[in-house]
């Protein structure tokens, strides 16, 4: 074992221990967080506005705070970016995650320093946890790969603005550096294809241990590693050990990535976000990750089937319950406050608080009172993938509400594959005896005959990176919108359809 391994081995027991102490008291954690950040941010501009300085409860904030999402704090943000000092956090954010907006163009969201600080020690404890409960640190040694955006940095008012994965390369560790691939002249290429290109130039001859990303990118390289050398991954990395990932559920591409790498690598699921770092996955015996209660983020939790009334009721961690699907709302010490995060999430465990991310909370389907959300679709897939010879690499699923005369509506999953299965309609059976069982309204629709059963429909080869190049999110951090109540992700797939 080398010195690096040992010493890392050493380090992952400290931080299990110090785990272990707030995981063993959750709500006394939280209620802590929760007065450090009222505290801390009484005198700023947003903190007077709704009486920081007289909050002495969960209740009081709720009365004070409304939740918010992005369009309705932009008008603080816009202080910040005009220059303004302590108008959301103390100070001034020392960047800003810049990241896609849906009716607003880009949306900008503050990282302060403490915040950047938590960003970076959740990733390295999610590794550690790894090294201590395995006992594995071999890896620390060998050469790794991060697939992010690129690090190059615009400047406004004296903060920075970048993606949070190219703020992220600027916090590797020193002793990581010198096994950190790509070059930092690869990472700051633009162009996602041409990047890729130059990663697997860099990386075909070095001993890779670890890599990490979104799948679908990853996935990508992956592709290009094996068109280049003939060589499944596993048999050009000999050493590979560990795959990291975050951002979207890795379930529907584990079949394809395992028959890239030719064998099973172990893996850790993250929870990062621009707007904080949330959870990871803290056992390979069990599944979901642990929700990270002491990282300077306070956590609201509302019922997913609640979230748009008129005043959804608003939890605190203990007042969750298990296999319910929540929408997460936060207040950080990045200045986020009662903040719609988007995500859904249900938990699988409270002892410790684990969880599942099971969607978006505008993300799903319900153009017939369906309420289809992520999770059921993407375990769907995988029953469908598990059960037949199927291989895919890339889907999304829409409703058709106006199908063709004499129809009745539809669901319509287009699936790019890898290998087609050999039935399909046995695989599109699968997928539809899963849907009606995870969810009951879908099959009462069916049922009562006001919907027919899915239709799957087929998208070329690459045709869903053609896609996304069509709309200018290829790589970095953009992501395939797994479902959507309208068609507009399906109208956009239609030309890359196979006829």
């Amino acid at each position: 074992m080398s010195l690096k391994a040992f010493a890392a081995k050493i380090f992952a027991n400290r931080i299990a221990k110090k785990t272990d102490k707030w995981v063993k008291q959750p709500v006394k954690t939280q209620q802590k967080v929760f007065n450090q950040l009222i505290t801390e941010a009484k005198n700023t501009v947003f903190g007077r506005d709704h009486g920081f300085d007289t909050i002495k409860s969960h209740q009081e904030f709720t009365e004070r705070v409304p939740i918010r999402d992005y369009e309705e704090l932009k008008g603080y943000v816009q202080q910040i970016l005009d220059g303004k000092s302590d108008v959301l956090w103390p100070g001034k954010p020392i960047y800003f995650a810049k990241t896609s907006g849906t009716t607003s163009g880009a949306k900008y969201i503050p990282i302060t320093k403490p915040s950047i600080k938590n960003q970076v020690e959740a990733s390295r404890n999610a590794i550690l946890n790894y090294i201590h409960e395995t006992g594995n640190a071999d890896f620390v040694d060998g050469r790794m790969i991060f697939l992010q955006g690129s690090p190059m940095l615009e400047e406004k008012n004296g903060i920075k603005l970048g993606r949070l994965s190219g703020i992220s390369a600027h916090y590797v560790p020193n002793y990581l550096q010198k096994n950190r691939l790509p070059s930092w002249e690869t990472n700051c290429i633009e162009d996602w294809e041409t990047k890729v290109d130059k990663i697997v130039e860099e990386t075909e001859e070095e001993s890779m241990t670890v890599i990490a990303g979104i799948p679908s990118w990853v996935q990508m390289y992956f592709e290009k590693l094996n068109a280049k050398t003939g060589k499944k991954v596993g048999e050009l990395f000999k050493e590979f050990q560990l795959f990291i990932y975050g951002g979207v559920n890795y379930e529907p591409y584990r079949a394809k990535f395992e028959n890239l790498i030719g064998r099973k690598v172990d893996s850790i699921e993250l929870f990062p976000a621009s707007e904080g770092f949330f959870a990871y996955q803290n056992s390979q015996r069990e599944k979901g990750m642990l929700l990270l209660l002491d990282a300077g983020v306070f956590y609201e939790f509302v019922r997913a089937d609640e979230f748009f009334d008129e005043n959804p009721k608003r939890l605190t961690i203990a007042e969750v319950e298990l296999g319910v699907d929540y929408a997460m709302v936060i207040s950080t010490n990045a200045g986020l406050w009662g903040y719609n995060l988007g995500d859904t999430i249900r938990f699988i465990s409270k002892d410790p608080y684990k969880i599942v991310v099971s969607g978006r909370i505008k993300h799903f389907i319900s153009a017939f009172g369906e309420h289809v959300i992520a999770k059921e679709v993407e375990e769907a897939l995988r029953l469908a993938v598990e059960q037949t010879d199927a291989l895919v690499n890339e889907f999304t699923v829409a409703p058709q509400t106006n199908p063709p005369e004499g129809e009745l509506p539809y669901h319509e999953w287009f699936i790019e594959f890898e290998r087609e299965p050999t039935d399909r309609l046995k695989f599109a059976g699968i997928i539809e005896a899963s849907m009606k069982k995870q969810n009951s309204y879908y099959l009462d629709l069916i049922d009562g005959h006001i919907l027919q059963p899915l239709k799957i429909s087929s998208v070329k080869t690459n045709g869903f990176q053609d896609y996304m190049k069509s709309i200018g999110k290829l790589g970095g951090q953009n992501k395939v919108q797994r479902l959507a109540n309208d068609r507009k992700v399906a109208d956009g797939l239609q030309s890359f359809k196979i006829s």
